[in-house]
């Protein structure tokens, strides 16, 4: 698979594995595995390395660490795998994978970290190991890409140079884990150089419907006048942009119902490795509904670090899973702040993998987070309601109303099955998922009213 590094390292079932302080990128086969590890070793107790100063220059990397299933029961009754590393260079998120994409993870995955700056290792962590709700839809190009994988969810752990993960099946006595499990450490990079300096730029009303990284600018501005999106009055052609969280004047905006665009962060603001990606865009007809979601991902981040979230799941979906872009249409942080997502420009009606059996005509939406049993902030919720309120008004949806999709196939409904649902709704609506928590999918009926009040309704 693109992007992951051969190596032949990996442990019989219920076996742990120390590897020295460096990781070569390809090491002779071993006669036989080190013996397990049930203690914290003297390397575990050192103190914590300096922190490591990524430059501009540093790139993201992936490095790809295979979990071998034993063929002996006897030394795993319970049939656990588990991996442990330390000392390795630094990387900041997690996820396992394994080789066939339609294949179920019928357990639970946990891990650990060592955090690099102190050497503490953390407590146990869990992964969702959700697997088909999220993805290309089934028939697509993507989807029948050789380079996909099975995988969990990531999660970020913040810079750390230890991991140590066991993957238990749900039932011991089934032979219910799937082949070519892999642990995935992803490191982000550098984020790009500081736009402090960079002003927000006089866009030209014919350039609004193109691509933000075709524009060249690290973030859009928010815009207010909501005849600006729609085209100036002949002989005018510019657009100032302007600051502001208000939503628009109902008067103003009752023509056209187009909320206000609010600031976005492009994806050269976030800085995505745009050699990773499939160089063609994909788009479908149109925008009906958005769907929401959270990137399960945990959080513990800090706003500050959410480029870096960003380009390790970036990382994630293409190198690990074998997706053509970011799963996502746009991303939002703790903080509200919103991000462009997968390519092919922020006004159209780009094709993501966010939704399964519904990526057709919708936009997947994440909030960077976990939000099964922790609040979103009031700063994200809002967020999404100024974001709906835009894009969806571009394509003429009421964020109240109900609108009809046609399933491409997914678990909860057949391929061909038509399915009402309200234009603005949860990912768990459309497959049998937890996501977007239950924390934020109760917070959607204020989503749909607070975004069509931004569109003037």
């Amino acid at each position: 698979m693109r992007g992951f590094l051969a190596s032949p390292i990996g442990v019989a079932a219920s076996a742990a594995l120390v590897l020295p302080l460096s990781l070569p990128l390809a090491m002779p086969a071993l006669a036989a595995p080190p013996p397990p590890v049930s203690a914290p070793t003297a390397a575990d107790a050192a103190p914590g390395r300096s922190a490591f100063e990524p430059t501009p220059e540093t790139p993201g990397s992936t490095r790809s660490l295979p979990i071998s299933s034993s063929t002996n029961r006897s030394l795993a009754p319970t049939g656990e795998r588990e991996l442990r590393t330390v000392g390795i260079s630094p990387f900041s998120l997690v996820g396992v994978v394994w080789e066939n994409p339609a294949a179920e993870l019928a357990g639970t995955v946990q891990v650990r970290t060592r955090t690099l700056t102190t050497g503490r290792w953390s407590t146990w962590q869990d992964v969702e190991t959700h697997t088909h709700e999220h993805g290309a839809d089934p028939d697509t190009a993507e989807a029948r890409s050789e380079r996909t994988r099975g995988a969990t969810a990531p999660l970020w752990v913040g810079a750390s140079d230890g991991v140590e993960v066991r993957v238990r099946p749900d039932d011991p006595h089934a032979e219910a884990l799937p082949d070519g499990l892999r642990l995935e450490l992803v490191d982000p990079g550098a984020d790009p150089p500081a736009t402090d300096a960079e002003r927000p730029r006089v866009l030209r009303a014919k350039d609004e419907p193109g691509s933000a990284t075709v524009l060249g600018t690290s973030y859009l501005p928010d815009l207010t006048d909501v005849w600006n999106l729609v085209g100036r009055p002949a002989g005018v052609d510019t657009v100032q942009p302007q600051q502001t969280s208000q939503p628009a004047p109902k008067a103003e905006a009752a023509a056209p119902f187009i909320g206000p665009r609010p600031k976005i962060t492009t994806r050269k603001g976030w800085g995505a490795d745009e050699s990773l990606r499939e160089k063609k865009f994909a788009y479908t007809s149109t925008v009906k509904a958005a769907f929401v979601h959270h990137s399960a991902t945990g959080n513990s981040y800090t706003c500050k670090q959410a480029p870096s979230v960003l380009r390790s799941i970036y990382r994630y979906h293409v190198v690990s899973s074998g997706w053509r872009d970011f799963g996502y249409n746009f991303a939002i942080d703790k903080c509200g702040n919103i991000y462009e997502g997968r390519a092919g420009g922020v006004t159209k009606a780009v094709l993501g993998a966010h939704t399964l059996g519904f990526n057709s005509n919708s936009m997947g939406i994440a909030l960077l987070g976990t939000y099964s049993h922790t609040n979103p902030p009031a700063a994200a919720v809002t967020a999404v309601a100024r974001l709906t309120a835009w894009k969806l008004g571009l394509f003429k949806r009421n964020p109240k109303a109900k609108v009809t999709l046609t399933s491409g196939g997914s678990g909860k409904y057949a391929k061909g099955k038509k399915v009402s649902f309200n234009v603005i709704a949860g990912h768990r609506n459309a497959f049998v998922t937890d996501c977007p928590g239950t924390r934020l999918y109760g917070k959607l009926g204020a989503i749909r009213s607070a975004s069509a009040g931004y569109q003037g309704r």
